[in-house]
């Protein structure tokens, strides 16, 4: 889209140039969209800035300050494309529209400016647009203020109206937010934000929390907040920031907000930002949600990502979700039509925001009426099949089903079936809904019919059948008869003399004037009908938005337990048994994400148990890299996170103790803009682990240590293994290519040694995947090297360094430094006996291949030889 083509000439001393200024000044650093006609138009260094991230020309028309005016433009008809386009970018943008029309301003002199006013700020919070949001994803606006060791929180997405309050330590701030995932946060000018969040500073005196408990309670209607729950000060406080960052932005336009939900981070697993991007729990192609999603609506499939983020800790509520899943997983042609009922339910809550905000149009309320009959529809087809052993948390669900009393039925006899996308195209109201409406529609839609039927009954009245109906520019509307048959007509009260032609008389009544008033403001009436009768629709909607709101909540609810029976069922994955225990026993376990991408391929996923009981809460996991301990590792937090959320699960069978927090170091990266590098960071997310795991935690550690030098790499892993099992004591899975450690299990009494099984095939590795007791005979690098397609030179030579290290021919002087350390107690070369006899030790035959014991057996003829 090219800049407008049409400007006016604008000099720093216009008044249109003054009336630009003035609002940019308003506007401060968002860019200003100036309506100018059937444009948006945008100048100075906005143009500039809005030309480049729109791809759009950068034209000049006129002068300032002597120089020309830089400038773009956006159609207004299109102008949502373009906004969603800058606010992506990380613009706010500010809309000036014309407040009056330019008669108006004619009025108050031949040279006045029409009036335009700021009508709007556009931040990334506060969109309600459906084309400028993810329909599957809530668009969370968010403040926080720290106050002494805690962070109070306020996030709502207007969208939807979820209003939500909490007061946190200060050390889960980061956690929060990487759950909540806003898109806008608010923080205090007067200290720094949360790295490495990028926060609007926002001004320290807006965080005030009486001012919050103040506001609160007037846009609630209320005399106290004791009603609505407990909120600590800091909450207050922010919520008092969001609020006035609402009314900044929404330029006295109304917002709605659901009623403030507390929040307590107890009621939630605990997951933490690395190990939200460790287990891709959210996002595109390959993430966990990406994987299950099988929701029919956007409201579902929000909720199912929202649940995901924060699995629940409270075993009622948790079988409660899961007896709902249960139900509908056992009738597959139930299932199927409730499933079909949700598909003609659109997104009500988000229409309802729209029309709240007064920003909707005919549409929205259509989409209102057929998501509530879609519920209507559904709640009745529940009560039917209720009768059948339905779960004790159907009734709620199913009573929040029913619509607004009288709202349906207004919005059902008002509007047609398909509405137009905006009211001035008018025929968004049904017929028959309004007589005087249809009336002014025919007269609109069909004059000539009207003028025919009028002209008809003059006749029949006058007895003259030659009389017509005509109309020129001139006069307009007027009857016109033959002069010889127009006496009667003279000397009637009701007909009124016009004009005389040759040979023709004109005449007018009172009636063809008013039919000709009527056409010539049919249309404009008839618009003016509709726009009151969608206001008045408007208006019920918003009034009954509680009751809207709930419905929603319970299709959305409906949608999300139906997506995972129909996953559960087609995947054929276990409802989990949780428990108060410590118990995490799986049978047959299988990667969601892993699995359905092998499938695509034509190969089989290859399941594995994993029982961290008491005597064996702590695995060390050894193998090959590419053997499969990452997948393991990861399918069985995932299977956490599933069956807390309410999910069945991928294996035979799962028993899980409640995870109150899940930690996971699996894989490598660097965070160079905070200077840290990748050893770095894994230190400081190995710190938060051994600083915040409990015994009721499950911990995924997978190379710890690799990142530096082998023997302070080897120290930390064997110090940070022992913390888990000593001081800690949480379940964990401990992967690790250190064999050393396996040494370990002769000392702690819950460490159990498991390893990922290969084969050696023709000098090749064969990737078995599966996990077997005890640990692997060794790391198998230079093979997975060869698999890789590193030259074979290279092998070669590292075969050599690698033979001469296991030897001890290469460092002798470090291992010599090493020798006084309890840890590294093989440091010093045995004497050939004891070699043998370590060796033989060291032996797990049921791991080896035939090839592999038979290179085994020339090894220790070797060994006996030297003893």
């Amino acid at each position: 889209m090219t800049a407008a083509t049409k400007s006016p000439d604008i000099s720093p001393a216009s008044p249109m140039m003054a009336q630009y200024l003035a609002l940019k000044a308003e506007a401060g650093s968002a860019l200003l969209l100036f309506r100018m006609g059937d444009f948006y138009e945008l100048f100075l260094s906005d143009a500039a800035t809005a030309a480049q991230a729109l791809d759009i020309a950068l034209t000049h028309r006129g002068q300032h300050d002597g120089a020309p005016l830089p400038m773009c433009g956006v159609p207004v008809h299109s102008h949502e494309a373009y906004l969603a386009r800058l606010v992506k970018a990380g613009h706010t943008v500010a809309i000036a529209e014309q407040v009056e029309n330019p008669a108006e301003a004619k009025k108050r002199g031949s040279k006045s400016v029409v009036k335009r006013a700021i009508v709007r700020v556009i931040t990334p919070g506060t969109l309600t647009e459906e084309r400028l949001l993810e329909s599957g994803r809530a668009n969370w606006l968010m403040a926080g203020f720290p106050s002494g060791d805690t962070v109070g929180l306020a996030w709502a997405d207007i969208s939807t109206g979820a209003f939500h309050l909490a007061t946190i330590p200060e050390g889960a701030l980061a956690d929060e937010i990487s759950r909540i995932a806003p898109v806008e946060l608010l923080w205090p000018d007067s200290g720094a934000a949360p790295a490495p969040i990028s926060a609007s500073e926002t001004a320290a005196s807006r965080f005030d929390s009486r001012a919050g408990e103040r506001a609160l309670c007037a846009r609630y209607a209320l005399q106290t907040l004791d009603g609505l729950g407990h909120f600590d000060r800091p909450a207050l406080a922010a919520a008092n920031a969001l609020l006035a960052h609402l009314a900044d932005t929404s330029r006295g336009s109304p917002v709605r907000l659901d009623v403030p939900h507390a929040h307590s981070i107890a009621s939630s697993m605990a997951i933490d930002a690395a190990t939200r991007r460790s287990l891709e729990l959210s996002g595109g192609a390959g993430s966990l949600l990406a994987a299950i999603d099988r929701t029919v609506t956007a409201a579902g499939a929000r909720l199912l990502a929202a649940d995901l983020a924060a699995p629940l800790t409270n075993v009622a509520e948790i079988n409660g979700r899961l007896d709902l899943v249960q139900w509908l997983m056992a009738d597959s042609s139930f299932r199927d039509t409730v499933r079909q009922g949700l598909r003609a339910a659109p997104d009500i809550v988000r229409a309802l925001g729209r029309i709240a905000a007064d920003r909707s149009s005919p549409r929205d309320l259509a989409a209102l009426r057929n998501g509530l009959i879609a519920a209507h529809r559904l709640k009745s087809a529940l009560e039917v099949a209720s009768l059948n052993g339905a779960p004790l948390t159907l009734h709620p669900l199913r009573e929040a089903l029913s619509p607004p009393a009288g709202l349906l039925a207004h919005l059902e006899a008002a509007l047609v079936e398909n509405p137009p996308a905006q009211a001035n195209d008018g025929g968004a109201i049904a017929d028959g809904f309004d007589t005087e409406l249809d009336g002014l529609r025919l007269l609109a839609r069909d004059t000539r019919a009207a003028i025919a039927a009028l002209e008809s009954k003059l006749r029949a009245d006058s007895g003259i059948a030659a009389l017509k109906i005509r109309h020129n520019n001139v006069i307009g509307y007027h009857l016109e008869v033959a002069s010889r048959a127009a006496d009667p007509l003279m000397a009637s009260p009701g007909y009124f003399h016009r004009q005389t032609l040759a040979g023709v008389m004109r005449f007018d009544t009172e009636e063809l004037r008013g039919l000709a008033s009527r056409i010539a403001q049919a249309h404009a009436h008839a618009l003016a009908a509709e726009a009151a009768h969608l206001e008045e629709l408007r208006g019920k909607a918003v009034a009954a938005g509680p009751a809207v709101a709930t419905v929603a909540a319970a299709l959305a609810a409906l949608d999300r337990s139906a997506a995972l029976a129909d996953l559960a069922a087609s995947e054929n994955w276990c409802r989990p048994h949780l428990t108060e225990a410590h118990d995490f026993a799986i049978v047959a376990g299988r990667h969601p994400v892993v699995e359905l991408a092998r499938r695509t391929l034509g190969e089989p996923f290859v399941p594995n148990d994993c029982r961290l009981e008491a005597e064996a809460r702590l695995w060390l996991v050894t193998g090959p890299n590419m053997g499969g301990k990452s997948t393991f590792l990861r399918q069985n937090a995932l299977m956490a996170i599933l069956a807390q959320s309410g999910s069945y699960v991928p294996a035979a069978s799962a028993t899980i103790g409640i995870v109150d927090r899940l930690y996971s170091r699996v894989g490598a990266s660097d965070s160079l803009a905070e200077g840290r590098s990748t050893f770095m960071v894994e230190m400081v997310e190995t710190a938060a682990i051994l600083n915040g795991a409990t015994s009721r935690s499950l911990l995924l550690l997978d190379e710890v240590g690799r990142g530096t030098a082998t023997w302070d790499g080897l120290a930390l892993a064997w110090a940070i293994l022992e913390s888990i099992h000593d001081r800690v004591q949480a379940r964990c899975l401990f992967a690790s290519h250190y064999h050393e450690l396996t040494a370990l299990q002769s000392r702690l009494s819950n460490l159990a040694l498991r390893t990922m099984r290969v084969r050696e095939w023709q000098d090749t590795l064969v990737f078995l995947h599966e996990v077997a007791v005890g640990a692997a005979p060794g790391s198998f690098g230079l093979q997975v090297a060869r698999l890789a397609g590193v030259p074979a030179d290279v092998l070669a030579r590292a075969g050599e360094i690698l033979a001469k290290l296991e030897t001890g021919d290469l460092s002798r002087s470090a291992n010599a430094a090493l020798s006084d350390l309890p840890l590294f107690a093989i440091a010093p070369k045995p004497v050939p006996a004891d070699r043998l006899r370590t060796r033989l030790a060291e032996l797990h035959p049921d791991t080896l291949s035939p090839r592999a014991a038979l290179d085994l057996l020339y090894e220790l003829k070797e060994l006996g030889k030297d003893s």
